[in-house]
């Protein structure tokens, strides 16, 4: 083998060398990106460990690995919750913000209709509701106005307080004074709330007294019935005193409507959930007695004109 031939054959072997050296070095490089990346679970379980979320390891290891709690609402009740430049915004949005800090896991809401929340809850489409959700018995325990069994009941993360009141339009010009003056007239509400409900056991009053029953309108949609007293196609609304109270000063340049000084029922607020749910519901209660500690709770209330509604503590259930 002459000189020349000897050194192409060495060339020859260093190169192969040398491709062989990048082919295993590209291997275990592969092999250790695979390892980073494998199903996601590994990459899911080091940022759990790493979340230093004060209340993070007592929620549910499906809400840990999904890092979102889903939550349905009726976006129509500002100040707590309504649409602005299509994102939900108000007091439910920003204490659920608050809330997220304590859990370690984002709040992400979605609107629907208020008498499809509980259904939607009980079936695992949402985690949560929270949308100005009076907490009572009958919700708890799933029964219709005359204790009848409508359905599976829903358990209740209590966080604000609210009555029921009266809206009329501007000037009152029905000079209603309460609620006992709505019979024989027409009042406007929307379905499924606890304020139809109020208005329902009125009108019995009113018929027991031997006064004409209240003509109640119940709509889809609130909007709907706020529209049916301005047109003055009802003499009142009924609704949530914060609501009612927000609507009375933002509508028309507060021009639309005026509120009747007086509460009626006042009574807990709730996060809703399965009662299936339980681990989730008492990691929920921690978080907003966390919120009320911090001061994180009342500055939300006070953002919002709210601060009327707020608790000392939250409860379990807290609703008759």
């Amino acid at each position: 083998m002459t000189a020349s031939s000897t050194r192409r054959t060495n060339v020859a072997r260093s190169r192969t060398a040398a491709v062989g050296a990048i082919a295993v070095a590209g291997a275990l490089l592969l092999a250790g990106c695979g390892d980073q990346t494998s199903g996601g679970d590994g990459n899911k379980k080091e940022t759990g460990a790493a979340n230093s979320a004060p209340l993070f390891s007592k929620l549910p290891k499906k809400i840990q690995d999904a890092g979102v709690i889903k939550v349905g609402t009726n976006a129509e009740y500002a100040p707590m919750e309504s649409t602005e430049g299509g994102k939900i915004v108000g007091v439910d949005p920003d204490l659920a913000d608050a809330l997220s800090k304590q859990l370690g896991v984002k709040f992400q809401f979605t609107s629907g209709s208020f008498d499809g929340l509980i259904t939607a809850v009980n079936s695992g489409r949402y985690d949560i509701a929270m949308s100005s959700i009076t907490d009572n018995k009958q919700r708890q325990e799933g029964l219709d106005d005359k204790g009848k069994k409508l359905g599976q009941g829903v358990d209740f993360v209590d966080y604000f307080t609210a009555g029921t009141a009266i809206y009329v339009k501007k000037g009152n010009p029905e000079g209603i004074q309460g609620i006992e003056d709505l019979c024989g007239k027409t009042a406007a509400v929307q379905r499924g709330t606890t304020y139809e409900k109020a208005l329902q056991d009125q009108s019995k009053k009113c018929k027991d007294s031997g006064k004409k029953a209240i003509d109640i309108e119940s709509f889809d949609n609130d909007t709907e019935a706020q529209t049916r007293v301005k047109s003055g196609g009802a003499v009142a609304g009924i609704n949530d005193y914060p609501v009612a109270i927000d609507l009375a000063r933002k509508a028309d340049g507060g021009n639309a409507y005026e509120v009747i000084n007086k509460q009626y029922d006042a009574g807990p607020f709730g996060i809703i959930l399965s009662k299936k749910n339980t681990e989730l519901r008492d990691v929920l209660k921690e978080a907003v007695d966390a919120i009320i500690k911090d001061g994180s709770y009342k500055k939300v209330l006070e953002k919002w004109g709210a601060q009327s509604g707020a608790i000392d503590k939250s409860a379990i259930n807290g609703g008759k």
